[in-house]
């Protein structure tokens, strides 16, 4: 979860709420909204412990119907989707920063093609190492935004002589809130959700974790427990070091602006900001080794082209595949966007179809407990509440209807330069052209190739559970049938072993 939101969308939040204390609020309110989201995440976790992939799986057992249709449609999403340009972006800036210089557009593009390169060539060699460094850098993370937090409470105490009445912002905090809009608040929830985003990466990987179920019912809560307070406690540090519109007009370095404020322009601020520079870092591999195990179980569903491209390690024992993709997709929603525009284009770009899902996942929670409760059976390890997942439902069909509200300054007067509402015509028409992947796919190709998809199950060595969409010609459907149940476990085999066993016994 910690990455470059903390550090470069408090000023878009400020701007969109339009007070210090609404901002904060809003801060409260995107944690409800992960919270309430990882409960559903983690009770889907508890049903298919042994199935990497999170939506890619979870979609799939909640929506059988149309057959096929939610894995082929988020597999061509999540492949269209695999980009992380706004990160690198943020990373772009601060080291430029860092060397206290001003980039012009295509120096600050470059550079972040360059940082997103590098991260991809850091996690391409070895599975093990790229998860040490993760994990190395995420605990530099942890220590930034505690230092930051420390130094902010600091800072209000009034210790620092730079500083004279770091109270101010706090003093009539609501003042400004009525200039909010519909739009300028909505924006500002989606830079929360931005930030908070990354939660679910660790359902990404669950058969790789061990005792999952036991591991993330405690992780998973703590850890976004203390994220939030985190996040709370260095926003309060930047309104305590800088005034509104210091933190307005801060664009993406919103952090910097408090290390300047704080520890003037020498070596102390220059050091901090290279720690930014390494969480925003971190960030881009975390969700490069998250949305690669994604990708690749979405290939192993059989409902992507070249197979082998998706679910390949060789020669590394990684997978090359996605992480190609990924950079591929990267450097183009770099290079394409306007620079000044790139990163809230992106980020709002980002959100709005996961908002999307994340609405189907909260609703098929609900169709998945009604149908174990048709099977009898009982509940498992986790168990969300119910108006948990009724408040996910609620917050993300928000998020779906509210970005259409125009800002008040007219059609170009959101948060780019051009119509507001591009993101959102570009979002659903991406998702349209999933839907159209599908019916050429699983329905019309099939059609002409005399041959229907059937779902057959694979295990992996160390026990993981993946399912594969594999072509069975017309002419022996009625035998695959016969021989398959409809997950597409072999009877045949089901039966030799109730056979075998009275034999041997």
């Amino acid at each position: 979860m910690v990455g470059t939101g903390i550090f470069s969308t408090p000023s878009g939040i400020l701007s969109g709420t339009g007070s210090i204390g609404l901002s904060l609020f809003y801060w409260v309110i995107g944690f409800a909204v992960a919270a309430s989201m990882l409960s559903v995440y983690l009770e889907f976790a508890s049903y298919f412990p042994s199935r990497s992939g999170s939506e890619a799986v979870y979609l799939e057992q909640a929506y059988p119907r149309p057959r096929y249709f939610f894995p082929t449609v988020f597999a061509v999403q999540t492949v269209v989707f695999s980009f992380s340009s706004s990160n690198a972006i943020v990373l772009a800036n601060y080291l430029f920063r860092l060397g206290e210089s001003e980039p012009t557009d295509w120096q600050s593009k470059g550079v972040a093609i360059a940082s997103y390169t590098v991260a991809v060539l850091a996690v391409s060699f070895t599975t093990k190492w790229s998860y040490q460094l993760s994990n190395l850098i995420g605990w530099i993370k942890l220590i930034t935004l505690i230092f930051i937090a420390i130094s902010g409470l600091v800072v209000l105490g009034g210790n620092v002589s730079s500083i004279p009445d770091p109270t101010l912002n706090f003093r009539n905090a609501f003042d400004g809130t009525s200039t909010a809009s519909v739009y300028g608040a909505t924006s500002a929830l989606i830079n929360v959700m931005f930030s908070y985003t990354g939660y679910e990466n660790a359902f990404n990987l669950v058969n790789e974790v061990k005792n999952p179920i036991k591991t993330l019912r405690w992780s998973a809560p703590l850890s976004l427990i203390a994220t939030g307070i985190l996040y709370m406690l260095a926003n309060i540090a930047y309104f305590a070091a800088a005034s509104k519109d210091e933190i307005i007009n801060s664009d993406l370095g919103v952090a910097s602006i408090f290390f300047q404020k704080t520890f003037g322009s020498g070596g102390a601020a220059r050091a901090l900001n290279f720690l930014i520079c390494v969480s925003a870092f971190g960030n881009l591999l975390v969700v490069l080794i998250g949305q690669s195990r994604m990708l690749r179980e979405c290939g192993r569903q059989g409902v992507l082209p070249f197979t082998r491209f998706w679910t390949s390690t060789r020669p590394f024992g990684t997978p090359l595949g996605p992480y190609s993709l990924k950079w591929a997709l990267t450097t183009i929603m770099i290079m394409a966007p306007p620079a000044g525009d790139a990163f809230n284009f992106v980020v709002d770009l980002g959100v709005y179809p996961q908002s999307m899902f994340n609405f189907l996942l909260a609703i098929g929670l609900l169709f998945t407990r009604r149908h174990r409760k048709k099977l009898d059976i009982p509940r498992t390890e986790w168990h969300a509440w119910d108006i948990v997942v009724y408040f996910a439902i609620l917050a993300n069909l928000y998020l779906l209807v509210a970005p259409w509200y125009p800002p008040t300054e007219g059609a170009t007067g959101g948060d780019v330069s051009f119509w507001y509402g591009t993101y959102l015509v570009v979002g659903i028409s991406l998702i349209g052209v999933c839907g159209v992947y599908y019916i050429i796919y699983v329905k019309v190709l099939p059609h002409f190739g005399k041959y229907e998809f059937r779902q057959t199950i694979i295990i992996g060595p160390a026990g993981e559970v993946s399912h594969k969409l594999v072509k069975v010609p017309n002419s022996e459907l009625e035998a695959w049938d016969a021989e398959h149940d409809a997950a597409g476990r072999l009877r045949r085999r089901a039966n030799a072993r109730k056979t075998e066993q009275p034999a041997e016994a």
